[in-house]
């Protein structure tokens, strides 16, 4: 049997409410069948997940496991690929028509690409849908310090299922570390990048699903959660920081790509464990400029004014504080009409 040219590899667990949804988005891309597969990896799932993947063979090859998170899925189901190109989905989450065939066309058209990635649409438990797109197709890789401060902020863009590697590129990679359960993603397109060039597309090719059982949304539903995300944070900056020179990236390009990732496991310790609060100004200060270097003067004249709690209170004072704040929807709206994030 002839090689296909494009792998879907669908990583799910405990999605029986969204699978069917992310496996029939893939059947129906307009390409043909000789041409794409599609495998999905059960990370252990106790629902009836595994019973729906089923009624969708031979089409859909089911591979099972026992639970290991995100990573171990990767890890398993990646050689398990027979595709020149491997195009990851979520079982929570779906494709717009036409994604497989888009994507396809730019691995085809050079081989000196090796990750492609693409605007989404976030899809709301509400019905509400928000599009989140760069403003013109972007190429780049990752190497130097520049075009680090560019890759930290187009990572919206490159998660899994908007994540396309050519399966060469993938298997260099291997095996992503463990300890990621969530985030696996991650260092795969961060390394992925620095391997290869990455092309980010306009168009928002995928439903990304906003929802209460997303197992990295959730992780702020309780302690225990939390303290696996920070884990995974340390995990994840950890091992970038010593795979990355590796691939020939500069040392400050490298401290660059590590300290958002580490940063956000300070702001989840500190909201667990407490802390100074100068910790706090410092963690949310880095985050800030990360993010938003270039802001206006108006948005940052308001930033410090909100950051003075923050040089006072406990941190997990503030960041209660906060999160009951956001927590209103007449603090969104003020926020939204009057000082709109830049």
């Amino acid at each position: 049997m002839a090689r296909p040219f494009l792998s879907v590899l669908i990583d799910t667990y405990n999605h029986e409410r969204f699978i069917e949804q992310a496996i029939v988005s893939a059947l129906e891309q307009d390409v043909a069948e000789a041409e794409r597969e599609i495998v999905v990896v059960d990370d252990g799932s106790t629902d009836r997940t595994p019973e729906i993947v089923r009624q969708f063979g031979p089409r859909v090859r089911l591979v099972r496991k026992t639970n290991g998170g995100q990573a171990s899925a990767f890890n398993t189901g990646i050689p398990d690929c027979g595709g020149e190109v491997i195009v990851f989905l979520d079982g929570d989450d779906w494709w717009t028509p036409g994604k497989l065939r888009t994507v396809g066309e730019v691995f085809a058209s050079d081989a000196a690409v090796g990750l492609v990635g693409h605007g989404i649409v976030e899809s709301f438990e509400n019905g509400v849908e928000r599009t989140v797109r760069v403003e013109k197709r972007e190429r780049f890789r990752l190497g130097t310090l520049a075009s680090a401060r560019i890759f930290r902020l187009r990572k919206t863009y490159l998660g899994t299922s908007r994540m396309a590697l050519r399966a060469r590129v993938a298997q260099e990679i291997l095996p992503v570390p463990v300890a990621l359960a969530v985030e696996a993603d991650e260092y795969l397109f961060t390394m992925a990048a620095a391997i290869s060039d990455l092309v980010i597309l306009r168009e928002a090719l995928c439903h990304y699903r906003v929802h209460s059982g997303s197992l990295y949304l959730a992780a702020g539903a309780n302690k225990n959660s939390l303290k696996r995300k920070q884990a995974v944070h340390e995990a994840l900056a950890a091992a970038l920081r010593q795979d990355l020179p590796v691939r020939g990236v500069a040392p400050d390009a490298v401290d660059c790509v590590a300290e958002i990732v580490q940063a956000e496991g300070d702001q989840i310790r500190l909201m667990l464990d407490g802390g100074a609060p100068w910790e706090t100004f410092r963690t949310e200060s880095k985050i800030y400029e990360i993010l938003h270097r270039g802001a206006p003067r108006k948005h940052r004249i308001f930033r410090a004014l909100t950051m003075v709690p923050a040089c006072i209170l406990p941190p997990r004072w503030f960041y209660r504080t906060r999160q009951w704040a956001a927590s209103h929807r007449w603090y969104g709206g003020l926020r939204r009409k009057f000082l709109p994030m830049p």
